[in-house]
C-alpha cells in the first residue's frame, strides 16, 4: 500500500537512522524493524545500550500505530521498555503491533529478537495522532 511505503521511505530518511542501517517493513496495524548490532552501541560492559531497544521498540510500535492512521503524524505519549536479556552479536529484530484503537490513540506492543529468535526485550506504548498533516512531511513520499 502507498501509504506503508511512504511511512517506510520517511522513517529511513530520519537523520538518526543513518547511524543505525535499519530495514523496515509496514503493514495494516504492524511493523517489523531489524538491524545489525555493531560496537558502536555497546555500553562499558560489552553489549547493547538500552537507548538502542528503546528506540526499536518505540519505532516497531509507532509505526505499527501510523500505519493505521493515513493523515497525521501520530506521537509517541508514553512508552514502557523491558529489557530481558543482553545482546553482543547478530541482529535484532523488532516487530511492532497495535492492540487497541480509540477514537484520537493508539496502544501498541512490540518485542525484539536476537538473531536466535530468542526475545530479548518488550515494550508497550501509547500514541496520540497530532495535528501535523502527513503529507507535509517532506519525506513522507514514494
Amino acid at each position: 500500500m502507498e501509504h506503508y511505503k511512504k511511512l517506510e521511505n520517511m522513517y529511513l530518511d530520519a537523520n538518526c537512522n543513518k547511524i543505525y542501517g535499519p530495514r523496515i517493513k509496514i503493514n495494516e496495524g504492524m511493523c517489523e524493524i531489524s538491524i545489525d548490532v555493531k560496537e558502536e552501541f555497546f555500553h562499558a560492559a560489552g553489549a547493547v545500550h538500552g537507548s538502542v531497544y528503546f528506540k526499536l521498540l518505540d519505532d516497531c510500535a509507532f509505526f505499527a500505530a501510523n500505519s493505521l492512521e493515513k493523515d497525521n503524524f501520530v506521537l509517541t505519549t508514553s512508552f514502557t521498555t523491558y529489557i530481558t536479556k543482553p545482546v553482543v552479536d547478530g541482529k535484532m529484530i523488532g516487530i511492532g503491533k497495535v492492540v487497541s484503537r480509540t477514537k484520537k490513540t493508539f496502544i501498541s506492543e512490540s518485542i525484539i529478537l536476537d538473531v536466535k529468535g530468542n526475545e530479548v526485550a518488550r515494550g508497550s506504548g501509547i500514541f496520540a495522532i497530532s495535528a501535523s498533516d502527513l503529507n507535509t512531511i517532506k519525506s513522507y513520499k514514494l
